[in-house]
């Protein structure tokens, strides 16, 4: 992930995850508001773990691009098998992918074995906290050796991470809160927009501050500034990126909200006033039948007396 492309590919499989999630709470939520039930994962409509599988895969590609391809010997471990410290990263971020990997892996098998099914949710879940859990562990301690421009874009990040974590437990207790599902769909949106710009401001170097430049440190290139003020500007501009970043993203995804509500409703809509039709006309038909016996017994009672 220490790379333009690295940060890039990684930020774009979390948008798409984040994006199809917020779709589908959305439009559950629209069709069956008062029956909803928020969802740890997706069902696509031809290959039904096809979620699973895109997490599962880019898992697997991160993993082998971190300790085979990346590294220049294509391998992490030096000739005595130790881990060099210029590979310590490498490590860091393989075993993020790796636990994502863990859970895409067993979400499908849970969804596959009809025995765990009355705990296949709650186990679920479990594993996703972990892999988000996981995840801000590994950022956090990562990004005490990251000072400076690089640590304030990974601190910020961790914010976030934070969030998606505790809507991701959240989950567990209150299935059926669009708020949470909401919130958790956004922030794992949030989170690859955030690895995508922090890919274009660390390894551009004609979009970095004014007085901060690259310098190579031990086998990585890294952000440092020529003077406190230069860093403190720095800073300072990655937290109106943030800022402006929030606003952006909430307000997308609140007018994002609006078109697909109002779509599916107006369906959800309709179906109901066609039941309502088919019921009047149902209605319609018993009375007309009970008329009916009515009539007949009327006729039958007046052929009695006349006998």
């Amino acid at each position: 992930m220490g790379t333009l492309v690295g940060h890039v590919a990684h930020g774009v499989g979390f948008v798409l995850i984040g994006l199809w999630h917020l779709y589908n709470n959305i439009k559950l939520h629209s069709l069956h508001p008062k029956g909803y039930r928020s969802l740890i994962w997706f069902a696509a409509p031809k290959l039904r773990q096809l979620e699973l599988l895109v997490i599962a895969s880019g898992s697997c590609v991160s993993i082998t691009m971190e300790l085979f391809v990346g590294p220049d010997r294509h391998q992490p471990l030096d000739s005595d098998f130790t881990i060099p410290s210029n590979h310590l990263q490498n490590f860091d971020h393989a075993f993020m992918s790796l636990t994502f990997l863990l859970y895409a892996t067993f979400a499908a098998a849970l969804d596959r074995a009809n025995t765990a099914r009355p705990a296949a949710e709650p186990l679920t879940i479990l594993a996703a906290s972990t892999a988000f859990a996981q995840e801000l562990l590994l950022f956090h301690l990562h990004s005490s050796d990251h000072i400076g421009v690089e640590g304030q874009y990974h601190w910020l990040l961790q914010l976030v991470i934070a969030v998606s974590l505790a809507t991701t437990l959240m989950g567990i207790g209150h299935p059926r809160s669009f708020a949470v599902a909401f919130v958790r769909s956004l922030t794992i949106a949030f989170q690859g927009i955030w690895l995508i710009i922090m890919g274009y401001a660390l390894y551009m170097p004609s979009l970095m501050s004014k007085g901060c430049f690259m310098n190579p440190e031990n086998g990585h290139m890294v952000v440092r500034c020529r003077s406190q003020e230069a860093l403190h500007r720095a800073k300072a501009l990655v937290n109106f990126e943030f800022c402006w970043l929030l606003v952006a993203v909430l307000a997308a995804s609140l007018l994002f909200y609006l078109l697909l509500s109002r779509r599916y409703t107006e369906e959800a809509e309709y179906a109901s006033i066609v039941k309502l039709v088919d019921d009047d006309v149902e209605d319609l038909d018993v009375e007309a039948n009970m008329r009916s016996f009515v009539s007949m017994g009327k006729t039958m009672r007046s052929m009695d007396l006349e006998m």
